[in-house]
């Protein structure tokens, strides 16, 4: 079976903390009149900083869609190949060897994919197949993985590479002052993440059963939109209780498989913010250090989209808490309102 290996992570070397942010929020918007409210709903995301690809000084000239693309491309050539050779190493395969790599990124667009200049520059073999995923928001991390599943289902022994860029502080758009736009600066961040799927061997999640589902008519809860100066992130106030509804397709995926969602052993799921991860504890009747990985990664980084899972899948790694056999879930949430959910069994070489 498929095996999730352990992600590589890099995050930019530009930092800003949550004090900066909402001193900054003070600065640019001092007559809002709901200031008090957006710091208030900083404040409380838990966030402690969060990593940009450039200084924070840079990312507020905003200098305009086209310049923003550019540096889109260029800096995801700069920054991902190291990630993705890492990856390769900790998965103990060669370029050569991967079949498909799954690209995930909902912050900007390259057409061709960065797969197309990655195949060219590091080594995969021109056969190489390539899935671009653009449009699922932090939903993506979580769907490349279950593509990743499937593509090895069809073709075992195939190995599958999934990469996931976010540069978030390309999307700040100056001119939106929604208190929901003004939560979003302080909340998400920049990040890369990349792993391998191995069709054959390897140390990590054995996945064994994945799923969708979406929400009903809640297409316009998260959304872009897209005008000349670039993509403008919405976020409806009704989307942090979107894991009330969630929780029972969490739970029916669980049980399609005969487990029982609220005893499992490891628990990685997207941390859009606090209160998905204290309902998530509620309505799965799970303890709140259940989501330990996840709340970390919303902690130290911000919330980095498609790459939150990833990230918080390599802290667990780190941990060395888990044990062969043991079970668990992953799980990404995004626009739609999407749930992308995968269930595993831990495995070592040996097991």
């Amino acid at each position: 079976m498929a095996v999730l290996c352990k992600p590589a992570i890099d995050v930019p070397e530009h930092v800003i903390t949550n004090e900066e942010t909402i001193e900054l929020a003070r600065r640019l918007h001092p007559d809002h009149p709901q200031l008090e409210l957006a710091l208030r709903l900083i404040k409380n995301t838990g966030v402690r900083k969060r990593h940009l690809i450039q200084p924070i000084e840079v990312v507020l000239k905003h200098p305009g869609w086209d310049e923003r693309s550019a540096v889109f491309a260029a800096e995801s050539k700069a920054r991902v190949p190291a990630v993705v050779i890492r990856a390769l190493e900790q998965a103990q395969v060669e370029a050569s060897q991967i079949d498909l790599i799954v690209y995930v990124s909902c912050t900007g667009f390259m057409m061709p994919s960065l797969t197309a200049w990655l195949i060219n520059r590091l080594g995969f073999r021109p056969e190489t197949r390539q899935l671009p995923i653009a449009q699922l928001g932090c939903a993506g991390g979580g769907a490349a993985v279950n593509r990743a599943h499937d593509f090895c289902s069809a073709y075992p022994g195939a190995n599958v590479l999934i990469v996931a860029c976010e540069f978030c502080s390309l999307c700040y758009q100056p001119t939106d002052l929604g208190v929901g736009s003004l939560l979003s600066n302080g909340l998400f961040g920049d990040g890369i993440a990349a792993a391998v799927v191995r069709g054959e061997g390897g140390t990590g999640m054995r996945l064994e059963r994945n799923g969708s589902y979406l929400i009903p008519d809640t297409e316009e809860w998260i959304s872009y939109a897209v005008r000349p100066t670039g993509f403008h992130f919405q976020l409806d106030k009704r989307v942090p209780g979107t894991m009330e509804p969630l929780s029972p397709a969490l739970r029916a995926v669980a049980e399609q498989h005969q487990w029982d969602v609220g005893t499992l052993d490891f628990y990685i799921v997207h941390a859009g913010g606090p209160r998905i991860l204290d309902d998530l504890s509620r309505f799965l009747e799970v303890p709140p250090e259940a989501f330990r990985f996840s709340r970390a990664t919303l902690t130290q980084y911000g919330n980095i989209a498609s790459a939150v899972v990833l990230d918080a899948l390599a802290r667990m790694f780190d941990e060395e808490s888990a044990l062969d056999g043991h079970q668990g879930l992953l799980a990404g949430f995004g626009p739609g309102i999407t749930a992308e959910m995968s269930l595993g069994t831990w495995a070592s070489p040996e097991s």
